[in-house]
């Protein structure tokens, strides 16, 4: 696990993940209350970093099975953003690069865990309404698109790892 210390301005680029979980039959999503900052007390998505050395779908499903508790399976990249932070001197305070997944839910029941105050069940068109983090804002709105455009790219994550 990255220290926080090791996130505030990084030596290289840090590797997030986030899971827009969309229920299609009742045509949800899941949102989080976020615990901790940035965005504490916002709407957002769970996510959180990769792991050295872990498979970034596995990411995934851990962060989704630490923030709320159930499993899910990833369907396709919905966006990959670069964030980048910088202080008034110009010196990268942040710079994360985050790859945003869209997954299906393999139970509706879910229980927040400690880095959601809360978690919900929401239309689409009601979550714009919720007090949202920007980025979740963005990504909700991109997302509407590809709904429309039946535009979700499929994920084949080739795993290479060498000894």
């Amino acid at each position: 696990m990255l220290a926080e210390s090791d996130r505030i301005y990084p030596k290289r680029p840090i590797v997030a993940v986030g899971a827009l979980i969309y229920d299609e039959s009742e045509r949800k999503i899941l949102l989080i209350k976020r615990a901790n900052p940035p965005g504490r007390g916002k709407f957002s998505i769970p996510g959180g970093l990769v792991e050295l050395g872990e498979n970034i779908i596995d990411a995934v499903k851990r962060e989704v099975r630490e923030e709320v508790n159930i499993d899910c399976e990833v369907i396709g990249v919905i966006s990959i953003s670069n964030l980048v932070v910088r202080d008034r001197e110009g010196n990268v305070r942040w710079h994360y690069v985050i790859i945003d997944f869209l997954v299906k839910p393999k139970s509706k029941s879910v229980k927040p865990q400690s880095d959601a105050l809360e978690a919900v069940w929401v239309p689409i068109d009601e979550a714009m309404n919720l007090t949202l983090t920007s980025a979740t804002r963005r990504l909700l709105e991109k997302f509407r698109a590809m709904l429309i455009n039946k535009n979700i790219v499929k994920v084949d994550v080739e795993n290479l790892i060498y000894s």
